[in-house]
């Protein structure tokens, strides 16, 4: 596949739109939360690898040498949004205006990750950082599995429930 073809069917659906309909589906919400929380995963990392496997393509190696720059925005745009978003909950229970910062932040927070999803179809559309999935490839769970830190059946089963809702959401 050349990289306009490529192009072209990364765009059916692209990643924004995807990631808006998978989150949506029952509990998928919940077992990304539970993932970033307790396994260190990254939720826009895990949705693009969803993405990917929807459209039965994997990251090559050139991909993971390039996620460093991903990577460091979240950490360093995201995450700092999130933490302060997180910190202000209390508080705005009892406080209007706190509740209207927190809600800005919400807000920041979710362009932050719309641009980091907009990076991760960038890299996806650029040659040789993603290929057609092979039979000998491993699944979806497995390459989940590999990048984070599983040690709970809490965690098994958060993880168990994005890839099946991601295959359900497969047209």
């Amino acid at each position: 596949m050349h990289s306009t073809q490529l192009c072209d069917v990364l765009r059916n659906p692209p990643l924004w739109d995807h990631a808006l309909a998978l989150y949506q589906r029952p509990g998928v919400a919940n077992a990304c939360l539970q993932l970033q929380d307790t396994a260190g995963a990254d939720v826009c990392e895990l949705l693009w690898r969803c993405w990917l496997d929807h459209h039965a393509l994997v990251p090559t190696e050139q991909a993971y040498r390039t996620l460093d720059e991903i990577r460091a925005w979240q950490a360093e745009v995201t995450q700092p949004i999130r933490y302060l978003r997180r910190m202000l909950k209390p508080r705005a229970r009892h406080a209007h205006d706190v509740a209207t910062l927190r809600d800005h932040l919400k807000e920041a927070e979710l362009l932050a990750e719309r641009e980091t999803l907009r990076q991760f179809q960038a890299l996806s559309e650029t040659l040789h950082a993603v290929r057609k999935r092979r039979a000998d490839d491993a699944s979806l769970t497995m390459q989940l599995t590999r990048c984070l830190t599983i040690h709970e059946p809490t965690q098994e089963a958060a993880l168990a429930t994005l890839t099946t809702q991601n295959t359900a959401h497969h047209p």
